[in-house]
């Protein structure tokens, strides 16, 4: 999410002092894609896949994971454009899990919870889950060119994202952070895969989405099949 104003037909644009694609993101990038992240996973973490895997197996049919889901506004929406599927939305914030929406969206197939993504994609990379599409929307832009290993294609677990599989997309108000985010994925064999605008007639799925929207700023999606 935006570091920005939010209040609401007022949040301001991402702030950087980078003009374009970060210097270093190619070595970086391909520093990740030759040696495996081999940070020790949390005891919780463990424990909160191990009870997702319950869910997903219960469940028998398609996954659909919604990554920093914030309060879950758009894992419902989600839920409802996918019925067949489980969709399971993912926040590292106990708070905004707590908060989620009170918005009126009735869906009886998805479920939040709060996980640290740096071990949970790992964990869901190794496993046989039945992945069909993968949401990453309006993630933390960490606009600071200091700060590109904190975006999720300079983080050591961009290879286990990829590994992941199904239809990748990332929304945006940072064009930047798509573009860099599309090379990253070319540099890891996936092709090449164009930033488009995201039109007015397309459906917000989160509350950051309207307010960005409604402020005037232009939006930005990226989407990718993994193969």
């Amino acid at each position: 999410m935006s570091d920005g104003s939010e209040t609401a037909g007022n949040s301001r644009a991402v702030q950087s002092n980078q003009t374009g694609l970060h210097e270093r993101l190619d070595e970086v990038v391909l520093k990740h894609l030759a040696e495996p992240f081999l940070k020790p996973q949390a005891e919780r973490s463990l424990a909160l896949f191990a009870q997702l895997s319950e869910q997903v197996k219960q469940h028998g049919g398609p996954v659909v994971l919604d990554s920093c889901c914030g309060v879950g506004e758009s894992t419902r929406r989600l839920a409802l454009r996918h019925p067949q599927a489980l969709v399971i939305g993912m926040d590292k914030s106990a708070d905004r899990i707590e908060r989620q929406s009170d918005l009126a969206i009735s869906a009886d197939n998805y479920l939040l919870a709060r996980a640290d993504l740096n071990d949970l994609w790992r964990l869901i990379a190794a496993a046989d889950w039945p992945i069909t599409h993968h949401y990453l929307l309006y993630p933390n832009p960490w606009p600071k060119s200091k700060h590109l290993q904190r975006r999720w294609h300079g983080a050591g677990v961009f290879p286990d994202l990829i590994k992941i599989g199904g239809q990748l997309e990332l929304r945006s108000n940072w064009p930047i952070y798509l573009q860099e985010f599309a090379r990253a994925l070319a540099l890891a064999g996936q092709g090449q895969h164009p930033v488009v605008p995201l039109t007015d007639a397309t459906e917000a799925l989160t509350p950051f989405e309207r307010k960005y929207r409604d402020s005037g700023q232009a939006l930005w999606q990226l989407v990718c099949e993994l193969g």
